[in-house]
């Protein structure tokens, strides 16, 4: 979500790309888009992080949109 109510980079921005994964908690599919930090499952709502390359990584705009404590612990998560 961005603070900015649309993405500020988006005139730069990459095609988001797309990855369907199974929920460890009740095995839903989960659509989870490279710009997305995290998505609530379709059928339990358990919370699926991203583990992809995601926008926060490379956007220029990134600690404006998300906030700079998100983009703090993204960029731990990732480097962890």
């Amino acid at each position: 979500m961005t603070v900015f109510g649309r993405c500020p980079g988006s005139a730069n921005l990459r095609t988001p790309t797309l990855a369907v994964k199974r929920c460890p908690q009740c095995g839903e599919e989960v659509e989870v888009f490279s710009n997305d930090i995290s998505v609530p499952c379709p059928g339990c709502g358990f919370v699926v992080y991203n583990d992809l390359l995601s926008c926060v990584q490379w956007c220029k705009y990134a600690k404006e949109c998300v906030g700079e404590e998100v983009y703090r612990k993204f960029m731990e998560r990732k480097e962890g």
